[in-house]
């Protein structure tokens, strides 16, 4: 069974820097994509950035484009989520995903797993 957990939210001032960390485990297949969501209260979930397991793919949404990336550490199967020049708008619940296939989406019913969920919080 696949299990992902969060990390590494917490409170920045604007224009500073963060990184969230999603270990996972349990996957018995080599092709999957992980994508990292995000969602403001009373808003929906909306993509923010994605990786493909297999050559190291990566998509932003326009919004974060050249502010964030999407590393990921094999050794430690973990994806993160390096966060640059942090805006207030960038501060609500990031949840990274697992999909079951190769390809990366930002329609969030083709993800199966789900993180719990870490709070960012951008404020002077």
């Amino acid at each position: 069974q696949v299990q992902l957990v969060e990390s590494g939210g917490g409170l920045v001032q604007p224009g500073g820097s963060l990184r969230l960390s999603c270990a996972a485990s349990g996957f018995t297949s080599d092709y999957y994509a992980i994508g990292w969501f995000r969602r403001v209260p009373g808003k929906e979930r909306e993509g923010v950035s994605c990786i493909k397991s297999n050559d190291g793919s990566t998509y932003y949404v326009e919004a974060v484009k050249g502010r964030f990336t999407i590393p990921r550490d094999n050794a430690e199967n973990t994806v993160h989520l390096h966060m640059n020049s942090l805006k207030p708008e960038d501060a609500p619940v990031y949840y990274c995903a697992a999909a079951p296939y190769n390809g990366c989406s930002w329609v969030e019913e083709l993800y199966d797993t789900w993180g719990q969920g870490t709070q960012v919080t951008v404020s002077s």
